[in-house]
Protein backbone atom coordinates (compact mmCIF):
# COMPACT_ATOMS: atom_id res chain seq x y z
CA UNK A 1 0.00 0.00 0.00
CA UNK A 2 1.29 3.57 -0.51
CA UNK A 3 1.31 6.20 2.16
CA UNK A 4 -2.36 7.59 1.12
CA UNK A 5 -3.59 3.97 1.74
CA UNK A 6 -2.14 2.99 4.55
CA UNK A 7 -3.13 6.21 6.13
CA UNK A 8 -6.79 4.95 5.04
CA UNK A 9 -6.76 1.96 6.29
CA UNK A 10 -5.71 2.76 9.47
CA UNK A 11 -8.25 5.60 9.80
CA UNK A 12 -10.73 2.68 9.76
CA UNK A 13 -9.51 0.43 11.95
CA UNK A 14 -9.18 2.98 14.65
CA UNK A 15 -12.83 3.96 13.85
CA UNK A 16 -15.86 2.53 15.53
CA UNK A 17 -16.23 -0.44 13.18
CA UNK A 18 -12.40 -1.96 14.33
CA UNK A 19 -11.94 -3.16 10.64
CA UNK A 20 -12.29 -1.89 7.22
CA UNK A 21 -15.26 -2.40 5.62
CA UNK A 22 -14.73 -5.10 2.71
CA UNK A 23 -15.55 -3.16 -0.25
CA UNK A 24 -12.70 -0.45 1.20
CA UNK A 25 -9.80 -3.32 -0.44
CA UNK A 26 -11.17 -2.13 -3.88
CA UNK A 27 -12.10 1.73 -3.10
CA UNK A 28 -7.93 1.64 -2.33
CA UNK A 29 -7.56 1.87 -5.93
CA UNK A 30 -9.08 5.76 -5.59
CA UNK A 31 -7.35 6.68 -1.80
CA UNK A 32 -9.49 9.77 -1.58
CA UNK A 33 -12.72 8.08 -2.44
CA UNK A 34 -11.69 5.08 -0.37
CA UNK A 35 -11.25 8.25 2.65
CA UNK A 36 -14.86 9.83 1.66
CA UNK A 37 -16.35 6.28 1.49
CA UNK A 38 -15.42 4.84 4.51
CA UNK A 39 -15.93 8.14 6.67
CA UNK A 40 -19.70 8.33 5.19
CA UNK A 41 -20.24 4.81 5.69
CA UNK A 42 -19.17 5.03 9.12
CA UNK A 43 -21.48 7.64 9.90
CA UNK A 44 -24.23 5.87 7.92
CA UNK A 45 -23.81 2.66 10.67
CA UNK A 46 -23.47 4.28 13.44
CA UNK A 47 -24.65 7.91 13.83
CA UNK A 48 -28.17 8.46 12.04
CA UNK A 49 -31.16 8.87 13.75
CA UNK A 50 -32.17 5.52 13.44
CA UNK A 51 -31.98 2.44 15.71
CA UNK A 52 -29.87 -0.80 14.25
CA UNK A 53 -32.76 -2.65 13.14
CA UNK A 54 -34.39 0.21 10.47
CA UNK A 55 -31.20 1.14 9.41
CA UNK A 56 -30.33 -2.77 8.57
CA UNK A 57 -34.16 -2.65 7.32
CA UNK A 58 -32.95 -0.30 4.68
CA UNK A 59 -29.37 -2.01 4.06
CA UNK A 60 -31.59 -5.67 3.80
CA UNK A 61 -33.86 -3.95 1.08
CA UNK A 62 -30.72 -2.77 -0.75
CA UNK A 63 -29.06 -5.84 -0.80
CA UNK A 64 -31.76 -7.77 -2.44
CA UNK A 65 -32.59 -5.32 -4.99
CA UNK A 66 -28.57 -5.69 -6.14
CA UNK A 67 -28.90 -9.57 -5.34
CA UNK A 68 -25.43 -8.73 -3.18
CA UNK A 69 -24.94 -11.80 -1.46
CA UNK A 70 -21.92 -10.59 0.44
CA UNK A 71 -24.02 -8.36 2.06
CA UNK A 72 -27.00 -10.18 2.76
CA UNK A 73 -24.62 -12.51 4.43
CA UNK A 74 -23.14 -9.89 6.70
CA UNK A 75 -26.16 -7.39 7.30
CA UNK A 76 -28.84 -10.24 7.80
CA UNK A 77 -26.81 -10.72 11.27
CA UNK A 78 -26.25 -7.29 12.12
CA UNK A 79 -30.17 -6.96 11.21
CA UNK A 80 -31.07 -10.00 13.58
CA UNK A 81 -28.63 -8.79 15.92
CA UNK A 82 -30.31 -5.19 16.24
CA UNK A 83 -33.87 -6.89 16.87
CA UNK A 84 -34.67 -7.33 13.09
CA UNK A 85 -37.56 -10.12 13.37
CA UNK A 86 -36.41 -13.18 10.89
CA UNK A 87 -40.07 -12.85 9.51
CA UNK A 88 -39.17 -9.79 7.81
CA UNK A 89 -35.68 -10.73 7.13
CA UNK A 90 -37.18 -13.93 5.00
CA UNK A 91 -40.16 -11.61 3.46
CA UNK A 92 -37.75 -9.65 1.84
CA UNK A 93 -35.22 -12.28 0.33
CA UNK A 94 -37.93 -13.68 -0.78
CA UNK A 95 -39.33 -10.62 -2.66
CA UNK A 96 -42.51 -10.56 -0.04
CA UNK A 97 -43.55 -7.18 1.03
CA UNK A 98 -43.51 -7.91 5.08
CA UNK A 99 -46.12 -7.24 7.74
CA UNK A 100 -45.17 -4.27 9.78
CA UNK A 101 -46.29 -3.56 13.16
CA UNK A 102 -43.95 -0.23 13.23
CA UNK A 103 -45.39 2.25 11.21
CA UNK A 104 -41.82 3.87 10.70
CA UNK A 105 -40.45 0.10 9.31
CA UNK A 106 -43.07 0.36 7.05
CA UNK A 107 -42.09 3.47 5.59
CA UNK A 108 -38.42 2.62 5.62
CA UNK A 109 -39.40 -0.21 3.64
CA UNK A 110 -41.51 1.59 1.12
CA UNK A 111 -38.92 4.40 0.69
CA UNK A 112 -35.96 1.71 0.39
CA UNK A 113 -38.02 0.02 -2.12
CA UNK A 114 -39.27 2.70 -3.71
CA UNK A 115 -35.78 4.42 -4.59
CA UNK A 116 -35.05 1.34 -6.15
CA UNK A 117 -37.16 0.27 -8.03
CA UNK A 118 -39.20 3.64 -9.29
CA UNK A 119 -36.10 5.71 -9.01
CA UNK A 120 -37.71 7.88 -6.90
CA UNK A 121 -40.46 8.53 -4.03
CA UNK A 122 -44.62 9.03 -5.36
CA UNK A 123 -45.67 12.14 -3.62
CA UNK A 124 -47.94 10.66 -1.72
CA UNK A 125 -45.25 8.36 -0.16
CA UNK A 126 -43.12 11.35 0.11
CA UNK A 127 -45.64 12.63 2.37
CA UNK A 128 -46.08 10.39 4.50
CA UNK A 129 -42.30 9.85 5.43
CA UNK A 130 -41.55 13.75 6.04
CA UNK A 131 -44.57 12.58 8.33
CA UNK A 132 -43.61 9.38 10.15
CA UNK A 133 -40.11 10.35 9.53
CA UNK A 134 -39.42 13.52 9.67
CA UNK A 135 -36.61 15.27 7.10
CA UNK A 136 -33.60 14.05 8.74
CA UNK A 137 -34.55 10.79 9.19
CA UNK A 138 -35.72 10.60 6.15
CA UNK A 139 -32.10 11.91 4.41
CA UNK A 140 -30.74 9.21 6.15
CA UNK A 141 -32.63 6.46 4.63
CA UNK A 142 -31.98 7.88 1.53
CA UNK A 143 -28.51 8.13 1.87
CA UNK A 144 -27.82 4.55 3.65
CA UNK A 145 -29.61 3.34 0.15
CA UNK A 146 -27.35 5.55 -2.13
CA UNK A 147 -24.40 3.96 0.43
CA UNK A 148 -25.13 0.50 0.29
CA UNK A 149 -26.19 0.72 -3.31
CA UNK A 150 -22.17 1.58 -4.00
CA UNK A 151 -21.26 -1.29 -1.74
CA UNK A 152 -23.32 -3.68 -3.32
CA UNK A 153 -21.68 -2.68 -6.88
CA UNK A 154 -18.61 -2.58 -5.62
CA UNK A 155 -19.30 -6.15 -3.88
CA UNK A 156 -20.70 -7.63 -6.93
CA UNK A 157 -18.21 -6.14 -9.56
CA UNK A 158 -15.48 -7.37 -7.34
CA UNK A 159 -17.03 -10.58 -6.92
CA UNK A 160 -16.28 -11.12 -3.16
CA UNK A 161 -16.41 -14.53 -1.87
CA UNK A 162 -18.68 -15.40 1.32
CA UNK A 163 -16.47 -16.52 3.69
CA UNK A 164 -15.81 -20.50 3.57
CA UNK A 165 -18.69 -22.83 4.79
CA UNK A 166 -21.34 -19.94 3.64
CA UNK A 167 -24.07 -20.36 0.65
CA UNK A 168 -25.17 -17.54 -1.02
CA UNK A 169 -28.84 -17.17 0.09
CA UNK A 170 -29.88 -14.63 -2.73
CA UNK A 171 -31.50 -16.17 -6.29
Amino acid sequence: MSADQRAIYEESIASKRGTPPPPMMAWLASPEMARHATRLGAFLRYDTTLPPALSELAILVTARHWTAQFEWYAHKKMALDGGLDLTIIDDIKNRRTPTFADPKARVIYDVAKSLHEAKGLSQPLYDEAMRVLGERTLVEIIGLCGYYTMVSMTLNAYQFPLPDGEVPELD
